[in-house]
């Protein structure tokens, strides 16, 4: 009887195959909705920063910055930061850094950040990496320029972001869960 049914499902011609259209490749998850949470902010900062001459128009430089950072929108991952920025910029290679933003309860969302540089109106990105607390497992990136206050002052450094801008997805707390030595499960 299975020797039967087997030969006469061999026969069988395929069903055509559903109509398909082409559609843009989504980095939703499937089940999910797609939960970004558009923000627009201010940052002002002061710091300082190291410069090494390396030649007639070549330098190197290396900077921390931190501030209050407070986010609008409606949907905003949080009102207010405290945020921490340390980074390296060269007139060659660009600007490279990576910041911490401390939320009131101590949550954290970490990012890493690149641009052309640290000079004013230099277009700076933005990609969240991860977080703890409530912000374990965000995802997203902003950008901003960089707008100078004032004159240097030795290595003093004071400025505020200009055109802040981007979105976050809060991930699922569980969804890296440390373990005991630290390390993701």
């Amino acid at each position: 009887m299975l020797g039967v049914l087997l030969v006469s499902a061999c026969g069988q011609t395929e069903s055509p195959p559903a109509a398909t259209t082409t559609t843009a490749v989504s980095t939703v998850a499937p089940g999910a909705t797609d939960d970004r949470r558009p923000f627009t902010g201010d940052w002002t900062t002061i710091g300082s920063r190291q410069v090494m001459d390396l030649g007639p128009g070549q330098q190197a430089a290396v900077f921390q910055l931190s501030g209050s950072l407070l986010l609008s929108g409606e949907q905003r991952i949080n009102r207010g930061f405290q945020a921490h920025l340390i980074g390296f910029s060269d007139t060659t290679t660009g600007m490279q850094g990576r910041s911490v933003w401390t939320d009131e309860h101590g949550d954290k969302v970490f990012s890493e950040l690149s641009g052309e540089g640290i000079g004013p109106g230099q277009l700076i990105e933005g990609k969240f990496v991860g977080g703890s607390g409530r912000y374990v497992g965000i995802s997203g990136e902003y950008s901003f320029k960089w707008k100078r206050l004032g004159a240097i002052e030795g290595n003093e450094l004071t400025g505020r972001v200009v055109g802040l801008s981007g979105w976050a997805r809060l991930g699922s707390p569980s969804a890296v869960a440390p373990t005991t030595a630290g390390g993701p499960k």
